[in-house]
């Protein structure tokens, strides 16, 4: 789908932006991110955003691709970023997010204009390499759907969650990588991230949907006072 390779293409744009400008990094600051006696800080964000997420079918998703829409959903929770070395963090995170995607009215699935909604709990686990203000991320995510609706025309009805024909599953795993951008704000922090979501497993029992997402965010960290990954408790 069209609007799905944008999406990739524009955190790949993001990687390779973020590549770019290590490489032109001055000297003198690089220097200071790998003093071997600092460690990246630790801090933790509240994280309040709208999200855009949309389906993946799998087999049929080419024929439903002029059909396909995104919805806006929010996520909300927390994040934590744990200092390991100098340029190496390690980032977990827990939130609330709304997932799902819409339908165009005449698509081959439903014929109607339909939607499906999922309220989700997810956990990702990542990686996080930084580069001056610069920094990215990559690493697998866990979520499980705590409820949903599928709507078809005016018609809404709430998903189920068992092993059965029109049934979807709880527990959904998948990928998320991106890049970001820190400006420091005294001892705290401003950065601005951006993320691609990619599931990896079918969500439901008759057919194949996968979750897709592009997040931005932006996060308002405060520094934690302990570090409990790094060699130093201070950086």
């Amino acid at each position: 789908m069209m609007k799905q390779k944008v999406q990739t293409g524009f955190i790949l744009g993001m990687v390779f932006l973020s590549i770019a400008a290590f490489g032109q990094t001055k000297g003198s600051e690089f220097k200071k991110i790998s003093d071997p006696k600092k460690t990246t800080k630790t801090y933790l964000d509240l994280m309040v955003n709208v999200v855009s997420t949309n389906l993946n079918y799998g087999g049929s998703n080419s024929s439903l691709a002029d059909y396909k829409k995104s919805a806006n959903g929010i996520q909300a929770g927390a994040s934590f970023q744990a200092g390991i070395t100098p340029g190496v963090s390690l980032v977990s995170e827990l939130y609330f997010i709304k997932k799902g995607g819409k339908l165009k009215a005449n698509n081959p699935l439903s014929d109607k204009e339909s939607s499906i909604r999922l309220n989700t709990i997810e956990l990702p686990l990542l990686a996080r390499f930084h580069f001056g203000k610069f920094y990215m991320n990559a690493g697998p995510s866990l979520a499980y759907n705590l409820s949903g609706n599928k709507k078809i025309a005016n018609l809404s009805t709430k998903l189920t969650f068992e092993n059965s024909s029109e049934a979807f599953k709880r527990l959904d795993a998948g990928i998320q990588m991106g890049g970001g951008i820190e400006f420091p704000l005294k001892q705290r922090r401003i950065s601005l991230d951006v993320r691609y979501s990619h599931g990896l497993t079918n969500i439901a029992y008759d057919q194949e949907i996968y979750n897709r997402a592009l997040m931005i965010s932006v996060h308002f960290s405060r520094p934690w006072k302990t570090n409990p990954l790094g060699s130093n408790r201070n950086s």
